[in-house]
């Protein structure tokens, strides 16, 4: 079973946030660009989220991972799609813009693997219930029919 550790790399998925977050607020919301603060801001606190994950040598499992990830590819799309609608009017920089698109593109990949190894997961636990209803419905349990415990593996070569 794979579990996902928020690493250093998830601090870089800030960066481009924090290089725009420095415009004056005042400036920022007498402009009409108040979305793209509160965007960049929400994004700044789920990869802290997932660098706290880190910082505690906590694992997170892939169904948190595959959770918190998505929650940061959705902020990552929202704040795509403001800030290209905005980019003159709120003089984003196309850095700013590019770093973005980066990041973006390595949560998806990140996602992605998380959300795969739950659907793994899934599907073995199905197969394992699966397997345990099948040998249910054997009179001996799959087990050893003479003393009625486990199978066992005969000794010596074979």
């Amino acid at each position: 079973m794979r579990r996902y550790v928020a690493s250093g790399l998830f601090a870089t998925l800030g960066l481009a946030a924090a290089t725009f977050l420095h415009v004056s607020p005042a400036s920022a919301q007498a402009s009409g660009c108040e979305q793209l603060q509160k965007l960049l801001q929400e994004r700044q606190s789920i990869v802290a989220r997932l660098n706290s994950a880190s910082k505690a040598k906590r694992k997170l499992t892939p169904a948190e991972a595959c959770g918190t990830l998505g929650s940061l590819v959705n902020n990552g799309n929202a704040t795509l799609k403001f800030a290209t609608a905005n980019q003159d009017w709120c003089q984003i920089p196309p850095t700013f813009m590019d770093g973005m698109k980066a990041d973006n593109e390595k949560a998806a990949g990140f996602r992605n693997q998380a959300c795969n190894a739950v659907k793994q997961q899934a599907a073995m636990q199905r197969k394992a219930q699966q397997q345990a209803q099948q040998q249910g419905n054997n009179p001996f349990g799959g087990g050893d029919a003479v003393t009625g415990g486990p199978m066992r593996v005969p000794q010596g070569a074979l």
